[in-house]
């Protein structure tokens, strides 16, 4: 099990290259709140990114950084520039000139969304700001640079390539965070991928959801007992074994409910509940609605 992909995938996270940003002399771009994910590469240059209640932070020559709930920021060729609204993330590969000077410093943009229908997301377990210097993040090196290639040389799909690299850079950045700094995750599931014996527990409990798991089978399917993998997963993960299985089964429900038109029954068998009642009582605990209200709901909306 692959199970950073599988967060990812059930998450529904994806990402679209916004705004090449092109700026020299005195600049500025303020952003709003985002629904998602903010992301910026700097492929030469220098800009100073600017959060509230943080330091002002310069972005040198292939940083990158990545505003995992969208906080309000601000790109600047110095923290207190005159600022401007942010540029429309959906309008890919469009260039945003700024400043007055001779252009020095170039940024690619790009905004990740993930499916509200889920709660164990990737992105809400990660602190406000990353920041991946470029001696960090060698890694990333070709990727950004694939980028910058298929920007300055359109070719058929594109669109389709750029959205496609942008989702290979979040993944990158994700492998190259979790190296370096383990503990800013300590508490949530992404911690799980740092820890063999819990990485292993999720693994089982995403690959049968359906199994009806228990502390004890999961503890001897991993040959490890009870009390070490209840203390282990609670320092890790922040929760029980039985809370993250409920609400990973109720994650998996929610998009059955809304994208298919299978029955209860069979949704609540799929997530390893053996009566539509017992199922629905956990649905509502988790949704604050019934199945059948949150199907009608979501399909609505």
């Amino acid at each position: 099990m692959d199970l950073l992909g599988d967060m990812l995938a059930v998450g529904g996270v994806r990402g679209v290259l916004g705004a090449r940003i092109e700026a020299g002399g005195v600049w500025g771009l303020t952003s709003l709140k985002l629904r998602g994910a903010a992301f910026y590469a700097v492929t030469s240059g220098t800009a100073w990114l600017c959060v509230a209640e943080r330091e002002p932070r310069q972005l040198m020559p292939g940083d990158v950084v990545l505003l995992p709930s969208g906080t309000p920021h601000s790109l600047g060729s110095s923290p207190d520039v005159a600022r401007m609204p942010r540029p429309d993330c959906n309008a890919a590969g469009s260039v945003l000139r700024l400043g007055t000077g001779e252009v020095q410093t170039h940024i690619l943009a790009a905004c990740y969304e993930h499916d509200p229908a889920v709660t164990t997301q990737v992105m809400s377990a990660l602190p406000p700001v990353l920041h991946i210097q470029a001696e960090h993040g060698v890694y990333l090196d070709d990727t950004v640079r694939l980028l910058a290639r298929e920007l300055a040389h359109p070719q058929a799909a594109t669109s389709y390539v750029l959205n496609r690299v942008v989702d290979i850079l979040l993944v990158q950045v994700l492998r190259v965070w979790l190296a370096g700094k383990p503990d800013e995750v300590r508490g949530t599931c992404l911690s799980a991928l740092t820890d063999p014996v819990i990485s292993a527990a999720l693994s089982l409990l995403h690959d049968e959801p359906a199994r009806p798991w228990t502390t004890d089978s999961l503890a001897a399917t991993l040959a490890t007992s009870r009390s070490t993998l209840t203390r282990r997963f609670q320092t890790v993960v922040g929760v029980a074994p039985a809370d993250y299985l409920t609400r990973w089964r109720m994650d998996l429900a929610a998009l059955r409910l809304r994208d298919t038109d299978e029955t209860l029954d069979a949704i609540a068998h799929s997530v390893g509940y053996t009566s539509v009642y017992a199922f629905s009582r956990a649905f509502r605990r988790s949704r604050s609605q019934a199945p059948g209200q949150y199907r009608t709901a979501t399909r609505a909306s």
